[in-house]
């Protein structure tokens, strides 16, 4: 059975997955929020305000009431800054599974560090709330995202063919998953 146990700090050898503050403001609009091609493939609005990025951490912070919800600002260590933020933003609690979404500044990208953050969600989403399945979705062109999937080590199940209609063209979405008994194999 899920157990909901809510967003809590997990820390890696370069990171800290912990939950958003106001005062991560100004490197989100910096390092991610702002950028129109990281938010393109992260299927978000750009942010061209910090107003507009208060708002958005006014969402995600309110939400920290509630035992289901699950948002991690990324922080590296070395900068000690918000350099990008993963979620399990659908959570089916019915059938016990959850979704992951990510997203890496570009100035951060390339760097091993979304792989390190997925890697640690997914180690929370089954040894701490139990859950049986991890997804994570990408676009087909999405090569980097794709990546990431594959150094997790997560099967390849199917492609929805023309999901997303972007810059007049349509784009296909990527299904990858583990299951808990495939991830506690590989331990």
């Amino acid at each position: 059975m899920l157990t909901h146990i809510g967003t809590q700090t997990i820390e890696t050898e370069r990171l800290i997955l912990r939950r958003f503050e106001y005062t991560d403001c100004d490197a989100v609009f910096k390092n991610w929020a702002s950028d129109e091609e990281v938010q393109m493939m992260y299927s978000e609005p750009t942010y061209r305000t910090k107003e507009e990025v208060n708002g958005l951490l006014d969402k995600y912070i309110c939400n920290y009431e509630r035992e289901d919800y699950y948002r991690w600002a990324v922080i590296e260590k070395e900068a000690g800054e918000c350099i990008g933020q993963i979620a399990y933003f659908l959570v089916d609690s019915k059938n016990h599974f959850a979704e992951i979404e990510y997203c890496i500044g570009a100035e951060f990208q390339c760097r091993g560090y979304a792989t390190e953050a997925a890697k640690a969600v997914i180690a929370f989403g089954f040894d701490k709330m139990n859950l049986h399945k991890v997804q994570i979705c990408t676009k087909t062109i999405n090569a980097k995202s794709k990546r990431v999937i594959e150094k997790c080590g997560l099967t390849y199940e199917g492609t929805l063919r023309d999901y997303f209609f972007m810059n007049g063209q349509y784009v296909g979405r990527l299904y990858f998953s583990v299951l808990r008994d495939e991830y506690e194999s590989r331990r």
